[in-house]
């Protein structure tokens, strides 16, 4: 379904999925059609808003920055406090890594859906998956689309939220990234929990990342990238 007139905000981190989400809308509504909001929400590393703003400018698509700290302030995970440990669980049912933040992406794309109210968008564009190896609760369908009837709700404002990563392998999202064009992009974009670049490749955000382009057949750009 063809996205032409409309205009397009992809909640943007910067990371693989992430970049190929906005490639996706690109594609979908026009470059200059698509905005990327980036929340600077205390995260450790800073190299991931230097990323954000590196791929949109490679892209070419208007790039904005909201700050929203409150999650450092709270604390208690891997990604905004360094006195926790980045750790996969430990195979016990219901638990979670370390990295995840709870509410994040609630609290993004509540942000997010304020800011195109204001600037008369509707569609909203983000990169979660059901088949995240972590299973975050945040990035499933059925809380996403719970999330984006609240957010329609209160604000009265019809939304469409794009998930277009949902049900993809990490393999299938290098493919998609291929086939949108996207690789050159991706030479810029940052997913290393550890914060390097160089990626540590060794941190669960770097193994599943490299799983995904060897089973695709495909180099990472990004291994290549000064």
């Amino acid at each position: 379904m063809s996205g032409a007139g409309r205009r397009a905000l992809v909640v943007f981190s910067g990371g693989q999925d992430s970049t190929t989400c906005l490639y996706w809308a690109m594609d979908r509504f026009g470059a200059d059609r698509v905005i990327a909001l980036t929340f600077d929400y205390g995260q450790r590393h800073r190299i991931e808003l230097e990323a954000a703003a590196d791929v949109a400018e490679h892209a070419g698509v208007e790039h904005v920055e909201l700050p929203i700290d409150t999650f450092a302030a709270l604390g208690g995970n891997a990604l905004v406090d360094e006195r926790v440990a980045i750790e996969a669980p430990d195979g016990e049912e219901g638990e979670l890594p370390s990295t995840f933040v709870p509410g994040r992406n609630l609290v993004f794309l509540t942000f997010a859906a304020a800011y195109a109210y204001q600037s008369g968008i509707a569609d909203l564009v983000t990169g979660v998956a059901q088949t995240d190896y972590s299973g975050y609760p945040d990035c499933r369908e059925a809380t996403l689309e719970a999330l984006r009837r609240a957010l329609s709700l209160g604000m009265e404002y019809d939304f469409a939220l794009h998930t277009p990563l949902m049900f993809l392998s990490k393999r299938e999202t290098v493919e998609l990234a291929v086939s949108l064009g996207a690789l050159p992009a991706l030479a810029l974009s940052h997913t290393c929990y550890e914060g390097r670049r160089p990626p540590c490749g060794k941190c669960p955000a770097c193994v599943l990342r490299a799983r995904g382009f060897a089973e695709a057949g495909v180099a990472d750009p990004l291994l290549a990238a000064p």
